[in-house]
Order: C-alpha cells, then sequence, then structure tokens
C-alpha cells in the first residue's frame, strides 16, 4: 500500500520553529547565511530579487516553498485487497473506517498501515490529533523501512511535535528516506544544505539533491533548481534547461514558476519569445494571488505590450497587488491621470477582486 503523499516541509513549516523554516533562493556567488522568507520563511533568507516590471521583466521572483494547503495524492492501486480498503476509505475521507482498518493491519505487522495510523493521528483524521502517538507510529513503520514514514517523522523532529527537536535525527531520516527515493525527504534535505545552519552549506549536495527530486516530479523541486540553473548556483548555469525545469513547475500549477516561466516567454530568455502566452500564464497566476504576476500583468495591459490595452483592467490589478505589498510609485501616477470615470470603474474592479477572496 503506497500511501498518499506526507505534507511538505513547505507546509509543515508554517508552524514549526523559525530556526527550521528555510528558503531555497541560491544565495550569490559567495555563499552567504540567508536571511528571513516568505510564507514559510527561513531562518536567514538572502534578499529577494525583483522582476523588472513587464514589458521588460527580466529578473525573477524568489522561489519559495509557498505555503499551500496540505494535499493528498492518490497512490496507485495495490494488489492486496485489504491495503484497498484501507487506502480506499482515506481517499473517500471515511477516516474512522480507516483508522480501524489500518489498526488491525498495523498490529499485524503492515508498515504502511502504521504510516497510515501516524497520518491520521497527525493530521486529527478520524481521531483525535496526538503528535506523540504519530511519532509512535512513524517510528515503527520507519524501522520497519517505510520512506514515507521516515520523512514523516523527520518532520516531527524537526518541529518538536511529538517530542523534543531533535535535528540530528530528522537529517538522518531525511538522508535515509531520499536514499531510497522519496523525493520530498530529498527536497527538504536540499534546503537544509542551503540553508547551511542544520547542516554546512553545501550548494552542490543540495543542487544533487533538487535534481533527484525534480526526476521525481516534484514541481517545488523542479522550481528551485531552475533557479540553480539560471544563476549557476552549484551547476553550470544553463538558462535553456532552467526555463525546461520552469515549464515543468508551471504544468503543475507551481504559481512561483508560472510567474518565472512568463516572464522568461515574455522577454524569450531561454526560450523563444512568446508574449501572448506569456500574458496568458501572467493572468493565470495573478488570478491564484501572485502579487509579482498581478504587478507585471498590471504593466503589460495598461502599456498594451504582448495584448491589446485595457487600462480599467491593468489598474485593477495594479491595486490589487499594490495590497499585497507590490505597489508601483509609477503606475500610482498613471492612475492619478485617469479620468475620473476610468479610474472609479478600476478601483471598484478591484473592491470586487479582494471582496471576493
Amino acid at each position: 500500500m503506497k500511501l498518499p503523499c506526507i505534507i511538505m516541509l513547505a507546509t509543515l513549516l508554517l508552524t514549526v520553529p523559525a530556526a527550521a523554516q528555510l528558503q531555497i533562493t541560491p544565495p550569490a556567488t559567495t555563499p552567504s547565511a540567508p536571511a528571513e522568507k516568505q510564507k514559510p520563511k527561513p531562518p536567514a533568507p538572502a534578499k529577494k530579487k525583483e522582476a523588472a516590471p513587464a514589458p521588460k521583466p527580466t529578473a525573477s521572483p524568489k522561489p519559495s516553498a509557498s505555503p499551500k494547503p496540505a494535499t493528498v495524492i492518490p497512490a496507485p492501486p495495490s494488489d492486496d485487497p485489504n491495503v484497498d480498503l484501507v487506502f480506499g476509505a482515506y481517499q473517500r475521507g471515511q477516516y474512522k473506517t480507516a483508522f480501524e482498518l489500518a489498526t488491525v493491519r498495523a498490529q499485524a505487522g503492515d508498515a504502511k498501515a502504521m504510516t497510515m495510523l501516524g497520518e491520521l493521528y497527525s493530521n486529527a483524521m478520524g481521531i483525535r490529533r496526538d503528535y506523540a502517538k504519530a511519532a509512535e507510529w512513524y517510528k515503527r513503520a520507519a524501522d520497519a523501512g517505510d520512506r514515507e514514514a521516515m520523512f514523516a517523522l523527520a518532520m516531527l523532529r524537526i518541529s518538536g511535535r511529538g517530542g523534543p527537536v531533535d535535528k540530528n535525527e530528522a537529517v538522518r531520516l531525511m538522508a535515509s528516506a531520499a536514499k531510497l527515493g522519496e523525493p520530498k525527504a530529498a527536497y527538504n534535505l536540499a534546503l537544509l544544505y542551503l540553508d547551511g545552519q542544520t547542516l554546512p552549506q553545501d550548494v552542490r549536495r543540495s543542487a544533487e539533491l533538487l535534481r533527484q527530486a525534480a526526476d521525481a516530479g516534484l514541481p517545488e523541486a523542479q522550481y528551485a533548481l531552475a533557479t540553480f540553473y539560471k544563476e549557476g548556483t552549484g551547476v553550470p548555469k544553463d538558462p535553456e534547461r532552467a526555463v525546461r525545469l520552469l515549464q515543468a513547475a508551471s504544468i503543475a500549477d507551481n504559481v512561483d514558476a508560472e510567474v518565472e516561466y512568463a516572464i522568461a516567454m515574455f522577454n524569450g530568455t531561454g526560450t523563444p519569445k512568446n508574449q501572448p502566452a506569456a500574458v496568458a500564464l501572467l493572468r493565470k497566476a495573478s488570478r491564484q494571488g501572485s502579487a509579482i504576476a498581478q504587478n507585471r500583468l498590471a504593466w503589460v495591459l495598461i502599456n498594451g505590450v504582448g495584448t491589446p490595452v485595457d487600462k480599467i483592467e491593468g489598474f485593477k490589478w495594479h491595486l490589487v497587488a499594490k495590497t499585497a505589498g507590490k505597489g508601483d510609485p509609477e503606475l500610482d501616477k498613471q492612475l492619478s491621470d485617469l479620468p475620473a470615470d476610468e479610474r472609479a470603474k478600476a478601483e471598484a474592479a478591484a473592491r470586487k477582486w479582494l471582496g471576493s477572496k
């Protein structure tokens, strides 16, 4: 039974101590300790690079582990009908049934069922949340060789849930899970090597682990590795490969990658220039809440670059981006010069968008 993917560090770090929060922005040529970051912010992330305003957006938004809600990715069906009953109940949201069935199988020595119990206890699914019991079941499954349990237990050890913080054990578990092919473990271990606090900073090792996770299809790793290839951090600089990785992560709905890929297509950097496609992707990322995309979209709509001029829609996105801290003095000036009736329409559109969120 292959369990649903356990929550990534990007999500778990929403509640862990600041010292455990990492960022994935590659350091500049000289490795240095990063400075505080975003969504789940790192302890000391590097300063964020701003994308230049479209029409010529040349820089890129900072890679990040975006604070997205935890998701469960269905696993392939198993040949064991009993296992399918457990996982099937879980997929249907029948957590109490999944708990009862998994308990029977775990007591019979089924490592996947043990991991399932850890997941249910950790996330309060069908049972009261109990991190200590979650850790106990994850440990039993990890000792039996289950890589997802190793990773989940590592996350509990890093956050200090279900027991004291133990970063050494967390690293050991994460390394074991990564060696067994767990992409989330490889990705988060890469962050630790990049951060340089829990582990010595090693950008080459970080790049290797990111490549492992990216090859396994993890969008966050694809996006992070793309920034490595763009900047030449731990790998030779390769704009074309960076864009291919951005495209893959973008297809998987990684919003940061969508913005970066749109900028690359807009400028023709590492890929043929395609401004209409870039604008369409900026629209998508804007609707998904990216303030950087909203700011770039405002520029192209107001200036009519790669798309027909639409000042009302453009200034709507400018005002929306401004509420998220992506204001633009030049666009503020242009907005003040707009006829009163058009300005009122743009402001009303922005209020409607913000009110519907």
